[in-house]
Parts: structure tokens; C-alpha cells; sequence
């Protein structure tokens, strides 16, 4: 961990000055524009050598290192389909990177149904993943373009969650025998779980953990307890974020705080229904989320514990400080300031890292001014 460290800390002296300062409520800091000219980037990894990995919707995995772009992709993916809101989505370190060299990335991928996520994973070497086996394929696919979600997350026991969209077919997200609209729970390696909560009940894929699910775009494990969160994207408001429970179905669409779009119709039954979970936080009108991080970092102290989130829509980056499962206020930073966020880190030097999704996109972080 001290030789990790000791990279970020010479990796900082490379990069750009900063620029304005910004007062929020509890800290004073600067954003710095770290790298330009990204192309719809989606998600990024921190390694432990000091560089990042960046996908790019294109189906390109980037390095970044010492605050530059590296001209040279990563290659041996496979092969990638871009359809509509799909693409080359997030990706993922396994637990035990430093010894297996394990780099997991979930995309769209075109099958004799149509389009679906997958996930794949490979050994990094060099400029190149081997090794490369899918380890999941989303059943059934679809033809249309939207809500392909998705946020991979390992949690302390090295199990591997997957959040899925409902791929613009709301109805799909409460059928027992479709991956869409889920979370879904695997191994490393792709075996299902023994104890997921469907495992042996007919008609049930067995690598599905929820249900009702509309398009999860934000996961991250909880600090403290360990427990998976999400956030999902609502129709004409309902964004949500959910605390993510074995077997629990979040309802969608049978009840939402969200309304049809431009006619702002009722959908489904309305808000509550027994057995169906309520969300701990939800944004009306929508801010339409993406990315998520808890901040457990030493260069914020007063933002310890607190939640971010990103915003496509609404063009900014959400504060939610908590109270075990309660939100107990949200502050609205950055409205404007830098684009549509796509994806939110907290990284391995206590800084917080941002990536914009645009055509000319770029990857900046959040630095204490002062």
C-alpha cells in the first residue's frame, strides 16, 4: 500500500495547475482538467502503479499515465457493439489484481437475438488483455438502444455484482426468467453463487440478486456495512438510490416516482406497494444519474462518509451526506461548471476524479484549495 501511495504522490507533481476556486459547504477546491480529447469515456480504474484505466463507448480502453493519454489502446478486447445508449462500459479491477493481473469490462455485444451486456475479463499485459473469457452474457438481448446499465462491483468476499437496465422494455424488469432490469451475482469467474436467493426455484435465472430495476448506472459498496448501492435512472423523474438487499424487487415498473415522458402521464400503480422496496433517496424532476462513490478519503475530512453522485442531465455532481441508510441533505455542486458526468471515483490519493461524456470529453479531479 506505501509503494501505491508513493506513485500517486509522484504522479500529482506531473499534472496541471489549478484553476478556480470553489466554496462549497464543508471544503474549498479547485478542479483540474487532468486530460483532454476523450471520446465518451464511461469509467475508470485506478491501478496500483499510478496509471488509470479509461473506456471509451467506442469500444477503446485507454491508459493514463503521469496525467497524459497514451496514443496506444489496450488491445485484445473483444469485440465491441455500439447500439444506441451501448458500448464499451465500465471496468473493473479484480481483488486480487496486484498478483493475477485480472481487468474485468462489461460492453454490448450483438448475439443471434439482438443486443445485451456482457462482461468479459483478461490479463493485463502490457498494452493487451489475455486470457480473455466472457464470463457473463445478458439472456435474452433486445433490439432496441437504451438501459443496458451498467456498474460491475466486488464486495469484501470477492463476489462480483453486474447492475443491468431494463433495455427500454419496462416490462421485462419483473420477469423471473430475464436478466434485465437486475442486479445480477456471480463468482470471479463467473459461476453463480450457491446461496443467491433464486438458486432452485423454477422458472428463475439463478445468477439474478433483485428484480425491478429500470437502469442501474451507479453501484458502489457502502464503507462501513460492506453493502452493495446503486443509484437508477427514472423516466420523467424517479431517479433513485437504492441500498441493495438478496431477492428484493425495487419495484419498477409497477411503481415509480417518475411519470411518462413529455406527457407526464401515471405509470403502473404509483408509489408504494407492499412488498416492493422503497428507494432511501429519489430526484424529482430527474437529474438523471451516473457514477457513484462514497468518499473515504483524508484530503476532505468534513466529506468522509458522504456519497457522490454524477449527473448527465442536470450537469453536476451530487453531495448526499448520510446517516447509516438516511440521507440527511444533498448539496448540488459543479451545475454547469463542467459538463455532463458520466462517471465518479474516489481514488487511492484521496482525491475525487470525474469523467464528462462528450464527444471531446475530459478527465478531471477534485483538489482542496487552500
Amino acid at each position: 500500500m506505501k509503494t501505491f501511495l508513493l506513485f500517486w504522490a509522484g504522479a500529482l507533481a506531473a499534472f496541471p495547475a489549478a484553476a478556480q476556486t470553489i466554496q462549497s459547504e464543508e471544503h474549498a477546491f479547485r478542479v483540474v482538467t487532468l486530460v483532454r480529447g476523450l471520446e465518451q469515456p464511461w469509467s475508470l480504474a485506478f491501478l496500483p502503479d499510478g496509471r488509470m484505466l479509461v473506456t471509451e463507448k467506442a469500444g477503446r480502453l485507454r491508459i493514463v499515465k503521469d496525467g497524459k493519454l497514451d496514443a496506444q489502446s489496450v488491445a485484445g478486447l473483444p469485440e465491441v457493439t455500439v447500439h444506441g445508449q451501448g458500448g464499451l462500459m465500465d471496468v473493473a479491477l479484480h481483488p486480487g489484481f496486484s498478483k493475477n493481473r485480472l481487468v474485468y469490462i462489461s460492453y454490448a455485444a450483438r448475439g443471434a437475438d439482438g443486443v445485451g451486456t456482457e462482461v468479459a475479463r483478461g490479463r493485463l499485459t502490457g498494452h493487451r488483455l489475455d486470457d480473455v473469457q466472457v464470463i457473463f452474457r445478458q439472456s435474452p438481448k433486445g433490439n432496441r438502444g437504451q438501459h443496458f446499465g451498467s456498474r460491475m462491483v466486488f464486495d469484501r468476499q470477492g463476489y462480483l455484482y453486474i447492475t443491468l437496465g431494463d433495455r427500454g422494455e419496462m416490462e421485462r424488469a419483473q420477469r423471473p426468467d430475464d436478466h434485465a432490469g437486475s442486479v445480477i451475482r456471480l463468482h470471479d469467474d463467473g459461476r453463480v453463487p450457491k446461496d443467491n436467493p433464486f438458486v432452485g426455484k423454477p422458472g428463475w435465472k439463478p445468477d439474478k440478486y433483485t428484480l425491478g430495476n429500470r437502469n442501474q448506472q451507479g453501484a458502489a459498496l457502502h464503507p462501513r456495512t460492506g453493502v452493495l448501492w446503486t443509484h437508477e435512472h427514472g423516466p420523467q423523474g424517479g431517479d433513485e438510490v437504492n441500498v441493495i438487499r438478496a431477492g428484493a424487487n425495487y419495484g419498477w415498473p409497477v411503481i415509480t416516482y417518475g411519470v411518462n415522458y413529455g406527457i407526464g402521464t401515471k405509470i403502473g400503480e404509483g408509489t408504494a406497494k407492499p412488498g416492493m422496496e422503497q428507494p432511501i433517496h429519489k430526484w424529482v424532476p430527474s437529474i438523471a444519474p451516473s457514477g457513484m462513490a462514497f468518499y473515504t478519503g483524508d484530503k476532505f475530512p468534513k466529506w468522509r462518509g458522504d456519497l457522490f453522485v454524477g449527473a448527465l442531465r442536470a450537469e453536476l455532481l451530487v453531495r448526499l451526506r448520510l446517516d447509516g441508510e438516511k440521507v440527511l441533505r444533498e448539496e448540488r455542486l459543479l451545475q454547469g461548471a463542467v459538463g455532463r458526468i458520466r462517471d465518479v471515483r474516489a481514488g487511492p490519493d484521496g482525491l475525487i476524479y470525474l469523467l464528462t461524456d462528450e464527444s471531446r470529453a475530459v478527465l478531471a479531479r477534485l483538489e482542496p484549495a487552500g
